[in-house]
């Protein structure tokens, strides 16, 4: 097991220790022997070893923290399919480094979670070099990307995350299925890329749309969508948007037609 004291809580690590779990978590992917796999963040290799059973082609296995990297290398330096990466998942995420049609697994570390699958919504290639995504995360973050308007929790995570990908939620992890227990419940979710979406030139413009009209949510968006668009007041005329409604009242829909109208203007 790994030293209790060399757990770093900055990284974020709760690491998986419940088999029933993992084995739950390997169905949702249904791993096959040409499948080629990213794991996210494997910690102690538990999930990594179920995924190795299942004989897939290759995997990817990125760990930021040095320590977990020897152990992992020492656990499967008999395994030639696995592929044990010593970085930042943030560094690597833009410039494929691990080839198309990827499958990729994470319990994502809870600092950082948000950041990893804006990253991969905000590619600028699309469709991406990713097959489908199983992920773990916190209850509360999971509760924000399937949420959808007029729910307490729709936000800028909801809009971007449906943007491009179909999202599945599948099942709740109690805090009692890792080491160390972290204070709340987990959730795994599954993500699909979409095909048709809205054509934004520049993903990012859907962030800067969502982070500002955000900004104060629960007022309405007069104000920041005045600011956003430099005062135009006819951009809402023409998307027929009341500017009186609280952002988490606005649909999906309308913030992608919105961050087309931005685009436009500013590129």
């Amino acid at each position: 097991m790994y030293q209790k004291n060399k757990i770093k809580k900055s990284l974020g690590q709760n690491f998986l220790i419940d088999n029933n779990v993992i084995n739950k978590i390997i169905k949702i992917g249904n791993v096959s022997k040409s499948q080629k796999i990213l794991e996210i963040g494997p910690g102690l290799g538990a999930l990594t070893n179920k995924i190795l059973e299942m004989n897939p082609a290759v995997i990817f296995a990125v760990e930021k923290d040095k320590n977990l990297i020897e152990s992992l290398n020492d656990k499967f330096k008999n395994f030639s399919k696995i592929k044990i990466i010593n970085n930042d998942i943030l560094n690597l995420l833009e410039n494929n480094h691990f080839g198309n049609n990827i499958t990729v697994f994470g319990n994502l570390p809870y600092n950082i979670s948000t950041k990893i699958i804006s990253s991969l919504i905000l590619l600028k290639k699309w469709p991406p070099w990713y097959k489908n995504l199983i992920f773990m995360f916190q209850k509360e973050v999971a509760d924000r990307i399937i949420a959808k308007d007029n729910d307490k929790n729709f936000g800028r995570l909801s809009v971007l995350c449906n943007w491009r990908l179909d999202v599945k939620k599948h099942f709740n992890v109690s805090k009692n299925c890792f080491f160390p227990k972290p204070k709340i419940d987990s959730t795994i979710l599954s993500f699909e890329p979409k095909k048709n979406v809205f054509e934004l030139n520049n993903p990012k413009n859907l962030e800067i749309v969502t982070r500002i009209l955000f900004s104060n949510r629960r007022k309405m968006i007069n104000k920041s969508f005045l600011k956003l668009f430099k005062g135009n007041i006819y951009v809402a005329d023409d998307l027929k948007l009341n500017l009186k409604k609280r952002p988490e009242e606005i649909s999906s829909e309308m913030f992608y037609k919105i961050a087309v109208k931005y685009e436009k203007l500013f590129g």
